[in-house]
């Protein structure tokens, strides 16, 4: 692959799981599939993740209280991001959790509204990664937090991937479909990438054992809730890759926390 095209499959993946603005060069000439690109998505993720990562470790530098300085960056982060995996969690877990069958689940998950499930995912996934942050910047030096969340970021959004692959979509329509299923080469490139910048960037903070115990944790945790969504809904949707990220930065920032 060419320098360039890696830098473009990089800003479209941007564009696709964010809300920064790219430039419409990157997209001249693209047909709109994700198939190849989705091997960027860790180094996109990785991106995304800088501005709350710089905002976490300057809190933390001012001495802020860690807690404050963990929420204030997942807001930054939730802003950059349209909460757009946020949104696929809550969607998941109502669709997952208050389907009857196949047909109520994704009939659910394409409700706006937020029920039960999906709030209660939402309150969990924001105190469980606040809390886990704030163990990170507790006991780290603020530059190596900062640093360890970005590469989580990366982690998760290989995860998303993984997911992606493992399953056939669950609809005909909507954004997963008219994306395409990745590449097995751009799967391989998202998986190894995006557990290469993990280990790099919290080699700072644990061991390399440690840091494959972060990485295991999420991928078991991915696979499993991949099979049970297969059980379910028979493949992926939109929603549920979004919700595979939210589920590996949980665990993988959770693992990571307990291990200091």
């Amino acid at each position: 692959m060419k320098i360039t095209d890696f830098v473009d499959d990089v800003a479209r993946s941007i564009g696709f799981l964010s809300r920064i603005p790219v430039p419409s060069r990157h997209f001249i000439g693209h047909d709109g599939t994700l198939s190849r690109a989705v091997g960027a998505f860790p180094a996109a993720g990785l991106l995304i993740a800088l501005p709350s990562a710089a905002v976490f470790a300057i809190l933390l530098a001012l001495k802020a209280d860690p807690l404050l300085a963990a929420f204030l960056a997942l807001g930054l982060q939730t802003i950059l991001t349209g909460a757009l995996h946020e949104d696929g969690l809550s969607d998941t877990a109502d669709g997952i959790g208050g389907g009857r069958d196949r047909e109520s689940a994704l009939a659910i998950m394409r409700d706006s509204r937020i029920g039960s499930y999906g709030a209660i995912a939402l309150i969990l996934s924001f105190a469980i990664r606040g809390s886990a942050l704030a163990v990170l910047g507790a006991v780290l030096a603020p530059t190596q937090a900062g640093i360890a969340l970005i590469g989580i970021a990366a982690l998760s959004r290989a995860a998303m991937v993984w997911h992606w692959s493992l399953l056939p979509s669950a609809r005909s329509d909507g954004v997963a479909a008219s994306a395409g299923m990745p590449e097995e080469n751009a799967t391989s490139l998202a998986l190894f990438t995006g557990a290469l910048i993990c280990l790099v960037l919290t080699g700072g903070a644990t061991s390399f054992i440690e840091g494959v115990v972060v990485i295991a944790a999420a991928g078991l945790a991915c696979w499993a809730a991949t099979q049970y969504i297969d059980a379910k809904i028979g493949g992926h949707t939109g929603d549920t890759i979004g919700a595979s990220q939210q589920l590996a930065e949980i665990v993988s920032l959770s693992i990571l926390a307990v291990l200091l």
